[in-house]
């Protein structure tokens, strides 16, 4: 296992390879490892010899090839090849590897964890490096042990590597006698930081709850001691929602389309696009780079088949197995319709006119979110059935009407600790306007009526909806004293009370009958909703969304009050005309 000696190349443009290897690098979907090459250099013997120590050392651990040697796939190949081929000159003058980062974005099942536990090991004995120091990370201890498990099951299963190197199963922890170590690093302890980083490899980075790890290990990498520090990110998509990963794949893209220059990034990205047909099997073979070897094609089928028959499954399917970004975790809220329903309102022109109201209360620490729904002056009774928790058919009648609706929200100034962008965002919707602002570190309800009282003056308040929580019996007693106690209503929050109006919100957002002002917090929490299904019935769920939906469950309530109210009587004229004497 000696070291392949390296230096410049001489007589020969860096940038040159032999013509195999050149189709070989260039496999990635998209991007060109030449295009940002000039002052870096391809040793087509180094690439090689990490490639036979993985196919020759390395094992399958598990399944029917378990034992039998880890045979590189044509996509995996390129992916070696150029972390370990590829080399530079560092600050220093010194010869290098050419990458320190990459990002391997791939759907599950492709044998994402066997690689990297392969690059892990080739790293580990074949790095002519004293000390180093390898962090195996993840958002939990399970979760990076599974990486560890598929290091030292190759490890196991190959003598002259297991003899090289001592295993503590207990503190998942591997060591040589040049003090090299590796080590188990989990999101949910506290980590200060990776020490003197030699290797890193996140595994599963959607899952990170924030970005306390990711900077840990990346600025671990700084020492000018460690002469070629490797950080590894492996993922399947994310959630569209801000997140460490999402930033990693953004960037990541943008290395791949030549529009960041950064010759030290290797981006491996394989995904379908939201243009592309999910159902065709050619796309699936565009995104999953393992189909038919560790992929089963007919698991996929019938997963594509379940997609189709089952809208809340389809974003799943599009997620883990295409790579798609979707938008929550189950189909709820398509963006697009919601930004389709965005218009100029001049709410001035609302002055006196009837209006329904909505008020969502949340922890006492967190978002207290109200509606203003205006109503079309006429309405079309409808009569819809549905199946009660029962299994018994109902029938639900109400006023289908067009609407349009306003959001106001409040938060203490010293709301509760959220991932450090989402923090940043709050602060600048409160700057903008979009968030009123409590004193202390709880809501202050008594601002609040008062403001609400305010801000229904100048309209005509058919009702006020508002959830009886806990936290919900002071304001509705406030507001009862201000607005009167007709006006305002206990609204539940139940299954049975909120579907039908939901359904309702659904319908009339892909109808374009829903309007608003594009208020951007209740964008965002639009853009948070997953459905919380029951005997046939839906509703939104705070529980499975993935952020706060305060104005959605506030806008589904308005509009269930609004649902109930009786048209305007329509003029006899207007019915048959006028009758000649």
């Amino acid at each position: 296992m000696a070291a392949v000696k390296t230096g410049r190349p001489r007589g020969l443009k860096r940038s040159k390879a032999p013509k195999a290897w050149r189709k070989i690098l260039c496999a990635i979907p998209g991007y060109d490892p030449f295009r940002d090459a000039d002052e870096c250099w391809f040793e087509p013997d180094r690439a090689q010899y990490y490639i036979d120590f993985i196919e020759t050392c390395c094992t399958h651990i598990e399944g029917a090839l378990a034992g039998q040697p880890f045979l590189l796939e044509a996509w995996e190949k390129a992916i070696v090849a150029n972390l370990f081929g590829w080399m530079r000159e560092d600050f220093l003058g010194r010869p290098v590897r050419r990458y320190r980062k990459a990002l391997i974005y791939v759907p599950r099942k492709n044998g994402k964890t066997p690689l990297c536990a392969a690059i892990h090991n080739a790293v580990f004995f074949l790095d002519d490096e004293a000390g180093q120091i390898n962090n195996i990370a993840a958002a939990s201890r399970d979760q990076a042990s599974k990486l560890f498990r598929h290091i030292v099951g190759m490890i196991r299963n190959e003598p002259e590597m297991a003899k090289r190197c001592h295993e503590y199963a207990t503190t998942r922890c591997l060591t040589k006698t040049d003090n090299t170590v590796t080590k188990v690093i989990p999101a949910d302890e506290n980590v200060a930081h990776g020490d003197n980083q030699h290797l890193g490899i996140i595994d599963e980075l959607h899952a990170q709850p924030n970005r306390k790890l990711y900077d840990a290990l990346v600025t671990a990498m700084a020492s000018a001691n460690r002469i070629q520090p490797l950080m590894l990110f492996v993922t399947t998509a994310d959630y569209d929602r801000p997140s460490i990963c999402n930033d990693e794949y953004n960037y990541a893209v943008k290395v791949r389309d030549g529009i960041i220059d950064d010759e030290t990034y290797l981006p491996v990205i394989y995904e379908a696009t939201t243009a592309d047909d999910w159902t065709r099997q050619d796309i699936w073979e565009k995104a999953n780079p393992n189909l038919s070897v560790s992929v089963s094609l007919d698991y996929l089928r019938g997963e594509c088949k379940k997609a189709k028959e089952d809208p809340a499954y389809e974003n799943t399917f599009k997620r883990l197995h295409l790579n798609i970004r979707t938008e929550q975790a189950e189909r709820c809220i398509p963006m697009d319709a919601w930004d389709a329903c965005r218009e100029e309102i001049d709410w001035g022109t609302f002055a006196g006119k009837p209006c329904w109201a909505a008020l969502d209360i949340g922890a006492i620490r967190d978002f207290v979110s109200l509606i203003l729904l205006f109503g079309s002056d006429r309405g079309e009774p409808v009569t819809v059935e549905f199946e009660d928790l029962r299994g018994e058919t109902q029938q639900c009648a109400f006023i289908r009407r067009d609407y349009w609706l306003r959001h106001f929200c409040w938060l203490p100034a010293d709301p509760p600790s959220r991932d450090p962008r989402m923090e940043s965002q709050i602060d600048a919707w409160s700057r903008q306007g979009h968030i009123r602002r409590t004193p202390g570190n709880v809501v202050d309800y008594d601002q609040v009526g008062s403001e609400i009282a305010r801000i229904i003056r100048p309209y005509g308040l058919t009702a006020l909806a508002i959830d009886q929580g806990f936290q919900g019996m002071q304001i509705t007693q406030d507001l009862q004293r201000m607005l009167g106690d007709e006006r305002v209503i206990a609204f539940r929050q139940g299954i049975l009370s909120m579907a039908a109006p939901f359904r309702e919100l659904m319908q009339m957002l892909m109808a374009g009958q829903l309007r608003h002002d594009g208020d951007p917090v209740l964008r965002w929490m639009a853009s948070n909703v997953a459905a919380e299904t029951r005997g046939g019935l839906t509703k939104p769920s705070k529980d499975k969304s993935s952020e706060k939906i305060d104005g959605i469950t506030a806008l589904t309530m308005a509009i269930g009050i609004a649902m109930t109210a009786e048209p305007p009587k329509k003029s006899v004229y207007e019915t048959r005309g006028i009758l000649r004497i």
